[in-house]
C-alpha cells in the first residue's frame, strides 16, 4: 500500500471488504463491527461481517476467511483478542497476498504507528471512533473517493520506499451518535447471544485507570430514536439487551426517559443491562425500579475501593455510604439483580485495605461479587502513573497487574484463590445459605474465602475441575479441618441449597436418612396431590419443607419454599 492513487476499473464494484470480530465467547456479539456496516451507506453491499471466537481452530478461520475471498479485511482488537489476531493475520497473508489488513479498536489506536512497525502484515489503522472513518476508506477502495488515503482522517497507513515511512493522519473529530444507524435488522443471527446497544459515548468521571476517561465529550443518542430501536428488541423478545453505555444514568433525565418505557412497553421476557454509578440515583428513579417486573433490569456498580484515599488518586467521585444506602434499598425491593465490583491493584490499596473493601462490599449481599484485578491500558492515565506507583504489569495483554508499592505478586496471588473461590461458591448463587453458614465460624467473610482457598490449595483442587455435588463435598472436607463447625447442621443447610436449584435424582452421602418418614410423607403427597416433581425433606431439626419447582423466584431461579411442619405434624402424625 503507498499513499499513491489507486486504479480503478469498473470490477471494483465487485470489489469485497471483511469486517472480522474475534469475541471472547460464542454468546458475545460485536457491535462496533454491525456499526460500521450500518454507517458504509451505498457501499454497504459489498461489506460482509464475520465473528469468531478466540476459542476457535485458527484453520477453521482461515478457511472460512480464504473462501471469503476478500479484498479488504479489517480486524476490530480488545486486549482479549489482539494476540489472536496478531497470530492469525501473517497466515491470512500468506493465502490472500492481494489483499489489504487494517485493525482498529481500543487495543490498536493508541499507538497505531507501533503497532504496525512491529506487524507486518496490517496496511493500516483505524483509530479511534471508525463509524465515518470506514465509510471513507471503503469510498477510496470501492471508487477511489478519496483518492488519496491522506485524505481520511482518523487513520494510520504504511508510506511504502518514502519518508515517513508511516503516515498518520491524527484522530478524527468525534461524531454526532444520533448519525449512526440502527445496527440490528434481522436478528436471527443472534439467536442466543447478548445483544449490545449504546445509547450515549463518553464517560463524565475521570477514572484513571479507564480509556473512557479520555473521551470527554459525553454524547446521547436522540430520545426518540432509542425508544424506535428499544422497542424493535422489544417486540422481537430478545433475552437480553445490554447497555453498552459508561455510565448509564449520568443524566438523569436520559436514564429515567428510558426507564419509563422499558418499564411501560414490558414484555414479561426482555432483560435489560445497565452500568451505573448508583449514588447518581434519585428518589425518582428508584421509585421507579421498584415497580418493576423482577428481571426487568439489572444493574452493574463499580465500587473498586472503599478505601477514601485509592478513590481520590484515582480521580473517581464515589459517596461509599450514599452508594450503601442505595445499594441496601434495591436489594430491598427484590425485584433487580445488582453486580458489584471490586479492582485489586489499585494505588493506596495493600492487602488489608482491600480486605476491609471486600468486607465493606460483601454486606450489602449483591447477586454477582466481581473481583477484578487492575489492567493497565495504553492511553491511560495509570500507565503514565506506574514509574510513581511502582506498578509492575504483563507486558502483553490483558496487561494485569503484578505488583505495586502497597501490594506484592505473592499477595495477588493470595487474593486470586479469594477471588476463584468468591466465582466458584458466591456469584454461582447455588451456596447461598451454606455460605452464611460458615461465614459465622470466622472473623468475616474475606477470612473465610481465603481459608477456603489455602483449603484448595493444599488438597491440589484448584487445577481440577470439579461437579456442583463435589463442590458441596469439598466443603463438608473443609469444615471438617474446623472442629467447631457442627457438620450435621451444616450438611443440612447443604441440603437445602441443593434441592432449591433441583429434585436430585440421587441424595448426597452427607443427606440425613428419609426412611422413617416416608410413610407419613407419602400419606400427605396423596392427600394433599403434590406432584412428583415436587420435593418434600424433613430436615434433622424436625423442620418440614416443600420444594416447589414449578413456581421459582425469577432472580435467583431457587424454588419456591413452604414450610409444612405444623401441618404434617397436626393432621399426619408427628415425624
Amino acid at each position: 500500500m503507498t499513499d499513491a492513487c489507486f486504479s480503478r476499473d469498473e470490477e471494483n464494484i465487485n470489489l469485497k471488504i471483511l469486517l472480522a470480530a474475534c469475541n471472547a465467547k460464542y454468546i458475545h456479539s460485536n457491535l462496533a463491527v454491525y456499526n460500521l456496516k450500518s454507517c458504509a451507506g451505498k457501499y454497504s453491499p459489498q461489506v460482509v461481517i464475520k465473528e469468531y471466537t478466540i476459542n476457535q481452530i485458527r484453520d477453521e478461520i482461515l478457511k472460512d476467511i480464504y473462501l471469503e475471498q476478500p479484498d479488504v479485511i479489517c480486524f476490530s482488537c480488545y486486549i482479549w483478542n489482539v494476540s489472536f489476531v496478531k497470530e492469525l493475520v501473517p497466515d491470512l497473508k500468506k493465502i490472500l497476498p492481494d489483499a489489504d489488513f487494517w485493525a482498529g479498536g481500543p487495543e490498536v489506536s493508541y499507538d497505531a504507528e507501533k503497532f504496525l512497525r512491529s506487524n507486518p502484515a496490517f496496511s493500516g489503522v483505524m483509530v479511534g471512533e471508525g463509524e465515518e472513518t470506514f465509510q471513507e476508506l471503503a469510498g477510496h477502495y470501492i471508487e477511489g473517493k478519496p483518492e488519496n488515503l491522506k485524505e481520511i482522517r482518523g487513520v494510520a497507513f504504511r508510506n511504502e520506499d518514502k519518508v515517513p515511512d508511516i503516515v498518520h493522519t491524527g484522530w478524527r473529530e468525534l461524531m454526532d451518535l444520533s448519525k449512526v444507524p440502527f445496527a440490528y435488522q434481522d436478528l436471527k443471527e443472534f439467536k442466543n447471544r447478548i445483544i449490545y446497544y449504546e445509547s450515549s459515548r463518553g464517560c463524565p468521571f475521570s477514572c484513571s485507570y479507564c480509556l473512557s476517561s479520555i473521551d470527554k465529550k459525553l454524547r446521547f443518542r436522540d430520545i426518540e430514536l432509542v425508544k424506535k430501536e428499544l422497542q424493535f428488541f422489544i417486540d422481537n423478545k430478545v433475552p437480553q439487551v445490554k447497555f453498552v453505555d459508561r455510565t448509564f444514568n449520568c443524566k438523569h433525565d436520559h436514564a429515567m426517559t428510558i426507564w419509563r418505557y422499558i418499564t411501560e412497553h414490558d414484555n414479561g421476557v426482555t432483560n435489560f443491562h445497565f452500568e451505573i454509578s448508583a449514588d447518581l440515583l434519585r428518589e425518582e428513579e428508584l421509585a421507579l425500579m421498584k415497580t418493576m417486573r423482577p428481571g426487568l433490569i439489572q444493574l452493574e456498580i463499580g465500587v473498586q475501593s472503599t478505601n477514601p484515599q485509592t478513590i481520590r488518586a484515582i480521580r473517581r467521585t464515589m459517596d461509599f455510604q450514599k452508594l450503601k444506602g442505595i445499594v441496601d434499598q434495591i436489594h430491598s425491593f427484590g425485584n433487580i439483580h445488582q453486580h458489584l465490583d471490586l479492582i485489586a491493584g489499585l494505588p493506596y490499596e495493600g492487602y488489608e485495605s482491600f480486605h476491609k473493601s471486600f468486607c465493606d462490599v460483601y454486606a450489602l449481599h449483591p447477586e454477582q461479587f466481581q473481583l477484578g484485578f487492575l489492567k493497565v491500558l495504553k492511553g491511560s492515565h495509570m500507565m503514565e502513573m506506574t514509574e510513581e506507583y511502582k506498578i509492575l504489569y504483563k507486558d502483553r495483554e490483558p496487561y494485569e497487574v503484578l505488583s505495586t508499592a502497597w501490594l506484592t505478586y505473592g499477595e495477588i496471588l493470595r487474593l486470586k484463590m479469594v477471588e476463584s473461590m468468591v466465582e466458584v461458591y458466591y456469584n454461582s448463587g447455588q451456596f447461598k445459605n451454606t455460605l452464611v453458614f460458615l461465614e459465622g465460624y470466622f472473623e468475616d467473610p474475606f477470612r473465610m474465602y481465603e481459608a477456603l482457598g489455602r483449603f484448595y490449595e493444599k488438597r491440589g483442587y484448584s487445577e481440577i475441575s470439579h461437579s456442583r455435588m463435589r463442590r458441596y463435598e469439598i466443603l463438608m472436607e473443609f469444615a471438617g479441618e474446623h472442629g467447631e463447625i457442627p457438620l450435621e447442621k451444616l450438611s443440612d443447610v447443604m441440603l437445602l441449597d441443593l434441592y432449591l436449584r433441583e429434585n436430585l435424582k440421587s441424595r448426597p452421602a452427607f443427606a440425613s436418612d428419609q426412611k422413617p418418614y416416608e410413610r407419613t410423607i407419602w400419606t400427605y403427597r396423596k392427600e394433599k396431590k403434590i406432584p412428583k416433581t415436587a420435593h418434600i425433606e424433613v430436615f434433622r431439626d424436625g423442620k418440614i419443607t416443600l420444594f416447589d419447582y414449578t413456581d421459582r423466584d425469577p432472580l435467583t431461579n431457587n424454588a419456591r419454599l413452604t414450610d409444612i411442619t405444623d401441618e404434617v405434624n397436626k393432621n399426619y402424625g408427628n415425624v
